[in-house]
């Protein structure tokens, strides 16, 4: 990436007062040990994407949105805060939330992922004076918050309560342990891009101090976090340090969640009503659901736990089946940021937030590394190319918090507007954005023994180890816009091991998994493979063709999944969808949208018998396949709203007669 051209006020006082220079530290044994899953994702530093479709999405995060948002926490008083709590400056809180400590470490999480996929001495001389930024903020027992650093009898939104300088003691609402889980995240992916501590050893004063302050002894305090992300975050630690009391005091948080013998329920807003292991409806808000649905599937692996497994299957199930948007997104209601009721799944007034596909992703990673099943990419791969990306605007500098599948140009859901913003008071979502799109490499393939997955399809070049050998693999395609993949195999030397490719849902007459969509028609392509050449008849396991033989160097698979413009119908029980369908090619979910469709947009339809003709448009938002008959045109649904303010629909009118 180039390097952000501009530094900060802050970042610049930094530098010139206390320095920017940090020692890289070997990395610990137990940083490179697998302590939790039996799949194992291949880090992107082994990835390099050349890909036409994300590659630029994920430089446009790195040269123009990191540097972009690093402005933006100044002029709002990000880093300020830091200093300020630190006594390095005078000044009041500045900022309105009291999680504004995050949006920095979201971005320096997403900047180190990008230094682990390329090095960039610039850019990392930057993240240091970041760190000593937040450094200064920490108090001498390793708590780090700043509004209440600075003034916890003013906190900076009117919804925190005075609450008289105690720390902890308002955990519902004071984001303390939001804060901790995001600042552990981005210490752990830094250290993992840097090999220096000098993030992670605030990371590590930090939680110390929380595992000296809660549990259940008599002097420590009874709580669970309002937020969840504290305990993916500790067991993330635990991985790198082999500290058990990471693991330990994140299964205390989750453990106790529900427990009104350790803490007045939050209710089901925050998963509070229930203990977790009990719960079997995804409820509340959210990103705080898939944030502890994570955590709670770390349990899961790590500590061989049978009744948290059961509890995420359920949970996943539900939410699949019952309260899943076509394009991934969840969460169906502006009040509360929050999972609707089963089959609530409003168009207009969709919530959709983009921190909860990210959060969703996260999940079904981790689903994916403990079960093998191609169900969980079904569901990645889904939010990732439709309403996931949706969030952030072609040019990189405007973003969605809520992701809405229908609009008619009036209803301001986006946090009072109808198109992206260039930042909100909240700025979760963009600086999530910066946070997970650079790891999408770290995302494709996955290794078990002698095994390697490939779940997703975009060109690359990785090198992978498995078992018994050492390989390169690379990948050549056009997808999303069309299905042929060709791979490269060279192993080391000639080995036997076993490749399992992923067929796509849509390849498989499968919109998700679970019966809350279906394809109006079952297509009759079939998936074809050939090996150097020859076509084989192959074997399907949980959604991947599974080739296990002596490969040689240089063999090449050609995969072709045939694409056609699909319409899908909803379960009837979604009662919006009724009488409608929307269209899909290949993953991508498309929309119909005014500026395309100036005439009678409100009474367009598909019709029985239409034929679908799809161009390639590379001039029109920055290159996509469109969809087109006789009455109308359609766009990718991540691609809509970067021309102006008008209608948009993903479900359309249907019209069954020919």
């Amino acid at each position: 990436m180039t390097f952000i051209k501009k530094t900060t006020i802050a970042v610049s006082l930094l530098m010139t007062v206390y320095g920017h220079g940090q020692q890289r530290t070997k990395k610990t044994d137990a940083s490179q040990k697998t302590l939790s899953y039996n799949i194992t994702p291949v880090n992107i530093q082994n990835v390099k994407v050349t890909d036409a479709f994300w590659l630029p999405i994920i430089k446009k995060i790195q040269e123009k949105t990191i540097e972009y948002a690093i402005h933006k926490c100044e002029e709002e008083g990000r880093l300020d805060n830091f200093l300020i709590a630190g006594g390095k400056m005078q000044g009041t809180v500045k900022g309105q939330m009291p999680f504004d400590d995050t949006d920095v470490y979201k971005i320096i999480e997403g900047a180190s992922n990008t230094l682990i996929s390329e090095p960039n001495p610039k850019l990392e001389t930057l993240l240091d004076s970041l760190i000593g930024i937040i450094k200064i903020g920490q108090e001498k027992d390793g708590y780090i918050t700043t509004w209440r650093t600075i003034n916890p009898a003013k906190p900076p939104a009117p919804w925190v309560p005075v609450i008289e300088g105690k720390r902890w003691e308002s955990l519902q609402i004071s984001h303390e342990l939001y804060n901790s889980g995001h600042l552990i995240e981005a210490a752990v992916v830094h250290f993992e891009a840097t090999g220096k501590r000098n993030f992670l050893d605030i990371a590590i004063k930090n939680a110390d101090m929380l595992v000296h302050t809660f549990g259940d002894k008599a002097d420590q305090v009874h709580g669970v976090p309002g937020h969840q992300i504290v305990e993916t975050g500790l067991v993330k630690l635990y991985q790198i340090t082999n500290n058990r009391a990471y693991l330990n005091l994140a299964k205390y948080f989750l453990d106790n969640r529900g427990n009104p013998k350790n803490h007045a329920l939050y209710g089901a807003y925050s998963q509070d009503d229930i203990p977790v292991i009990q719960q079997k409806e995804a409820v509340g808000h959210a990103v705080r659901a898939v944030y502890m649905y994570a955590g709670m599937t770390d349990i899961a692996a790590l500590e061989n736990d049978s009744a948290y497994l059961n509890a995420v299957n359920k949970l996943w199930d539900n939410m699949v089946n019952k309260k899943m948007y076509i394009t991934g997104g969840i969460g169906a209601k502006h009040d509360g940021e929050a999972f609707g009721e089963n089959y609530e799944l409003p168009n207009l007034t969709a919530y959709n937030e983009t921190c909860a596909a990210i959060g969703n992703v996260y999940w079904n990673h981790r689903l994916h590394n403990l079960s093998g099943s191609s169900d969980y990419f079904d569901v990645i791969e889904r939010s990732l190319y439709n309403g996931l990306i949706s969030g952030l605007s072609l040019d990189g500098k405007k973003f969605f918090y809520p992701n809405a599948l229908e609009s008619d140009g009036v209803y301001k859901f986006n946090r009072g507007e109808c198109t992206r913003q260039s930042w909100f008071d909240c700025s979760c979502c963009p600086t999530n954005l910066i946070r997970f799109i650079p790891s999408i490499p770290g995302l494709i393939y996955s290794t078990s023994k002698d095994v390697l997955y490939v779940n997703l399809y975009a060109s690359n070049t990785a090198s992978v180890a498995l078992e018994n050998t050492n390989l390169e693999i690379a990948q050549k395609t056009n997808y999303p816009w069309d299905g042929k993949v060709a791979i490269t195999v060279t192993p080391k030397k000639e080995a036997k091991f076993t490749l399992k490719l992923r067929i796509p849902s849509w390849a498989r007459n499968q919109v998700l998994p679970g019966d809350l969509y279906t394809y109006k028609n079952a297509s009759n392509a079939k998936v074809t493979v050939t090996i150097n050449g020859k076509p084989i008849a192959y074997q399907e396991d949980k959604g991947y063709i599974t080739i296990t033989r002596k490969w040689k160097k240089g063999e090449t698979i050609a995969l072709d999944f045939p694409m056609e413009v699909k319409e899908v119908v909803t379960n009837s029980k979604v009662e919006g969808n009724v009488g409608k369908v929307a269209l899909e090619y290949g993953p991508i979910v498309y929309a119909i949208e005014e500026i395309d469709n100036a005439t009678d947009f409100d009474k367009i339809t598909v019709n029985a018998g239409d034929t679908f003709k799809v161009t390639n448009e590379p001039t029109l938002l920055e290159g996509v396949n469109t969809i087109r008959t006789e009455k109308l045109k359609a766009i990718p649904y991540y691609s809509w709203s970067n021309r102006g303010v008008g209608k948009m629909k993903v479900w359309i009118n249907y019209n069954g007669k020919k």
